[in-house]
């Protein structure tokens, strides 16, 4: 398999919003398509809290990405069109510095002592991005949940730099509900004795699930959390009702797994634990809990986001979302439109929750597409 990742390096020290510096850091990203000498037609994509940045396969990885029929050539997000650039997170391990990286002060991993990570951060690395691809207005800025939340940042924190904005399935600032979930999706990685303050085996960190100290407990109980609230109730009693397993794949023990549910979340726990560096979860989680746009509206969700100027915008939500409800979409709709923007708000009645940007690619397409052929 090829690598088209690629890395840009951030100036140094680069200063975080809540205090500290990072000396030597950098980003990862992938490119699809070709800038054009206008340099006019380049569309970022910030991403969740877990994908990395390739978004889909190219001819130096061809390995499916996590967006892959949403963009791509004659796709909605059409790369024969626009240059297409996907950031991966300040803080995130898929090659961008993050817990794991080494602090060169100490020649060891961070860990612990990696500064206070907000998406302010990560919003103000995606931009040095752009900036040094020589970019000076992006066509248009497309943020998904966690990412969503960035783009807000980027555009409040860079203004003038935006054209258009995608906004899919995100928020203005995190709800109880979410910040409830995300602290006990941390609490139970805290808890694990193999967390051990932060100081597991980060070479254990594979997929083979082999080796090493390591919160594997912990950071399947954070995901099986997770997916409970990525998905709908509609979603769950679709796909499972009160299916029990066959006699011979239930556990031996009193309370082992005796519905299909629980071994389904077991399989997807499984298959992420030792693909996500527990630090760099606990830290962009924390983030995602932090941000919020009030901040730059004196106490106002509505007057920050009044402050944000792009020319057009399309905001997308979901009313199974239980994680960032329609109402949050609504409110981003409501406060960019009231900035002056051109706003086309988009409720889907997908039946996939917060996940279905990712499932239902159909009716997300037609959406993005559609409001991208406009621009």
């Amino acid at each position: 398999m090829g690598d088209a990742r690629r890395y840009c390096a951030l100036p140094s020290p680069f200063p975080m919003k809540r205090g500290g510096t990072l000396h030597g850091a950098r980003v990862a990203y992938e490119t699809w398509g070709t800038l054009n000498a206008a340099r006019d037609n380049a569309i970022v994509v910030l991403t969740g809290l877990s994908p990395s940045a390739h978004m889909l396969s190219s001819a130096a990885d061809p390995t499916p990405g996590w967006w892959e029929g949403m963009a791509g050539p004659g796709k909605a997000i059409d790369t024969d069109r626009w240059f297409v650039v996907c950031v991966n997170s300040l803080g995130s391990d898929k090659g961008s510095t993050c817990p794991a990286s080494i602090n060169p002060a100490t020649g060891k991993p961070y860990r612990l002592e990696f500064p206070e990570l907000s998406l302010e951060d990560v919003a103000n690395a995606a931009h040095e991005v752009v900036r040094q691809l020589g970019i000076g207005r992006l066509a248009c800025l497309v943020g998904c949940s966690m990412g969503g939340m960035a783009a807000l940042a980027y555009m409040l924190l860079h203004p003038g730099t935006v054209r258009a904005h995608v906004s899919v399935d995100t928020a203005p600032q995190a709800q109880p509900f979410a910040i409830a979930i995300r602290s006990l999706q941390r609490e139970a990685i805290r808890l694990d004795p193999n967390w051990a303050g932060g100081n597991y085996d980060i070479h254990a960190h594979d997929c083979s699930g082999e080796g090493g100290r390591y919160p594997d407990m912990g950071m399947s109980i954070a995901r099986k959390l997770g997916v409970i609230t990525y998905r709908s109730a509609m979603e769950w009693n679709g796909r499972f009702a009160r299916i029990r397993l066959d006699a011979e794949q239930r556990e031996e023990h009193p309370f082992g797994f005796e519905f299909q549910v629980e071994s389904y979340l077991e399989g997807h726990a499984r298959r992420f634990v030792r693909s996500f560096d527990p630090n760099s979860y606990l830290y962009l989680s924390r983030a995602s809990d932090w941000f919020d746009t009030a901040e730059y509206g004196h106490g106002s969700v509505m007057e920050g986001l009044k402050r944000i100027c792009v020319e057009r915008a399309l905001v997308i939500g979901v009313s199974t979302d239980i994680l960032f409800p329609l109402e949050q979409q609504e409110q981003i709709a409501a406060g960019l439109q009231a900035a002056g923007a051109s706003v086309e708000f988009v409720a889907l009645d997908s039946p996939q929750g917060h996940d279905a940007f990712l499932v239902d690619i159909e009716n997300y397409s037609r959406a993005i597409g559609g409001f991208l052929g406009k621009l």
